[in-house]
């Protein structure tokens, strides 16, 4: 059995280190950023860097993936929830919850979000971050709000509308400062993807 003194002091590494990440982000961009950089700002030495990462993009990758992993779970215990919603007459509020939900997530993480979606940050994470969106609302989930044979449109296109919408509206959200409170932002994109955005811009009644 592991010592709990050793967790503790792992997780405190490895914060230390996607702390210094963040900063670096912000101060030089990804690109730019080296080991020595990360083990500087960190305080550590290099051996205990490569003891739990390969390099910063083994780095970058790793801290990515706890991120849509969190995301997943928190959107996989809201589906009962969500599907039983689906068959009220309020549709409205069926996404909210779990909209709010992520919200509060991002929120815990805006700083390690804020910097990869940012312009200096990792641009594929973008593109990681809207396919994770699809595959959570559609994908091979057995419980997905969104079935093939009710499409209106071809899935890849509904998808690419659907991921840059949600991410801009994140991204928006961030860039300014986080003002509004998790709730906010899930009242508003509920009301944007559950109505359309011409409802949203009060031309559609």
């Amino acid at each position: 059995m592991r010592n709990s003194n050793t967790d503790l002091r792992v997780i405190r590494t490895k914060e230390s280190i996607r702390h210094a990440l963040v900063e670096l982000i912000n101060d030089k961009g990804f690109e730019a950023i080296t080991v020595k950089d990360l083990t500087t700002r960190a305080k550590i030495n290099r051996g205990t860097f490569y003891a739990h990462y390969q390099d910063k993009f083994d780095l970058m990758m790793k801290c990515e993936k706890e991120i849509l992993l969190d995301m997943s779970n928190i959107a996989k215990q809201n589906f009962p929830s969500v599907i039983a919603a689906l068959e009220t007459d309020s549709p409205s509020e069926t996404p909210f919850h779990l909209t709010v939900s992520l919200f509060k997530y991002l929120n815990q993480h805006r700083a390690f979000m804020k910097a990869v979606l940012g312009p200096k940050g990792d641009l594929s994470f973008q593109t990681r971050l809207k396919e994770f969106m699809w595959e959570t609302l559609y994908g091979n989930n057995p419980n997905a709000f969104v079935k093939e044979e009710d499409l209106l449109v071809p899935g890849p296109y509904l998808a690419s509308y659907i991921g840059s919408a949600i991410t801009g509206v994140i991204h928006q959200w961030l860039d300014s400062g986080a003002k509004e409170s998790p709730e906010e932002m899930a009242r508003m994109l509920t009301t944007i993807m559950v109505n359309g955005p011409l409802f949203a811009a009060g031309l559609k009644k």
